[in-house]
């Protein structure tokens, strides 16, 4: 029997549920001081670059039906993309860990049981959502995304019921060059995964666009409700505001799901990637290890601060993508069947650097869109001196 794809639909769903996520209303907290409007700018801005790319990469994988590691090997060669395999598959583990932390940090501050018990108790339903499977999830995400939607608007009134800034000292504000940076982080970490659920779709375009934009929007209001509980109430702790508002349960469901549903997408996709590395490895039961030492993570260490790790993420992967496009959109060009693409990879290499000389200066548009352009333009210009030369 074939199996069925994922709705347009479904595939909206699941990044709804990435969007709404702890981590994004922590991160949203930072564009505070700012000031309203120039936050807005940056966080709007960010979102576009960031949802641009994300595109491309969820097309790349809906037409060519491989997973998002798959399709690095038309880039790169089957074993050149094995180091983006294992270091997605490391942004991952860390992803899943950091989410893991701050969610049950969170619902901690509500009922406190200790950190570590809801650790567990997310791990655990982490684990549930990855062995029901991507495919068979649809009434529970309906359920669950309903009621995460429902609660966020509530979470939304709270704080900006106010109608007034509360003044004081919110932070040293951060350019605005490093604010759209930071707004660009959040979905450029997703450009190694979205392939690996637009590949299963049966309209990869109308999946790709819905998932894309879903997520754009979702995370931007994410992104909203952490800088506006700190310019509105003063207080950059979710779990905190929830409990001043008296929201109890709703408050808990609202930490623990969230968390759920977008580390979900971590760890299923850490599996994937794993099965890049080792065909042998069975990506369900990947996830489920992934997830056990995502949790073990959360547990032994702290993870407060995740503004170095994205830029991180970002430095790998923006280059990464730049390469993708061009190579897939531009010159048409597939190297799957190539042990190595030297010539992609060496580009790949001079972009990481680049990205890591430009965070020194400060750029009105972010670190990321510079970089790809220059490694986009380096690739295309390698490749067609390479064609003509040969």
């Amino acid at each position: 029997m074939e199996k069925k794809g994922t709705s347009v639909f479904s595939n909206s769903l699941i990044w709804f549920g990435a969007g709404v996520s702890i981590a994004e209303i922590l991160t949203g907290t930072y564009f505070a001081p700012l000031g309203f409007g120039k936050a807005m700018a940056a966080i709007l801005l960010g979102h576009l670059i960031g949802g641009l790319m994300m595109f491309a990469a969820g097309m790349i994988g809906g037409r060519e039906k491989k997973s998002a590691m798959e399709t690095v090997k038309m880039s790169f060669g089957s074993k050149g993309s094995l180091l983006f395999a294992a270091l997605n598959v490391l942004q991952l583990v860390g992803w899943t860990a950091i989410m893991i932390y701050d969610g049950a940090l969170a619902a901690n501050g509500i009922l406190k049981t200790g950190a570590w018990v809801w650790a567990v108790v997310i791990g655990v339903l982490i684990v549930v959502w990855i062995l029901i499977g991507i495919t068979d999830l649809g009434l529970i995400n309906k359920i669950v995304m309903t009621a995460l939607f429902l609660l966020s608007v509530v979470l939304c009134a709270v704080i900006f019921g106010g109608g007034s800034a509360v003044g004081g000292d919110l932070g040293e504000a951060m350019s605005f060059g490093a604010a759209v940076e930071l707004a660009v982080a959040m979905p450029l970490s997703w450009l190694p995964l979205i392939s690996d659920y637009t590949c299963e779709a049966e309209k990869p375009f109308a999946a790709t666009l819905a998932s894309t934009l879903t997520y754009g929007v979702i995370s931007c209001w994410m992104y909203v409700i952490g800088m506006g509980a700190a310019i509105f109430t003063g207080e950059g702790d979710i779990a905190a505001i929830m409990v001043k508002a008296g929201l109890g349960v709703a408050a808990l469901l609202i930490l623990v799901l969230s968390t759920v549903t977008t580390t979900f997408l971590d760890a299923y996709s850490a599996g994937i990637s794993a099965e890049s590395l080792w065909s042998r490895l069975n990506g369900k039961k990947t996830a489920v290890v992934v997830t056990v030492i995502g949790t073990v993570g959360a547990i032994l260490f702290p993870m407060d601060d995740i503004t170095g790790f994205l830029y991180l993420i970002g430095s790998v992967f923006a280059p990464m993508i730049a390469i993708q496009i061009v190579n897939f959109f531009v010159l048409k060009q597939d190297h799957f069947a190539d042990a190595v693409n030297g010539r992609n990879l060496l580009v790949w290499l001079v972009g990481f650097a680049a990205y890591r000389y430009l965070m020194g200066i400060d750029l009105p548009l972010g670190n990321t869109l510079p970089d790809m352009l220059i490694t986009g333009v380096l690739c295309w210009a390698v490749n067609r001196l390479c064609k003509a030369a040969a």
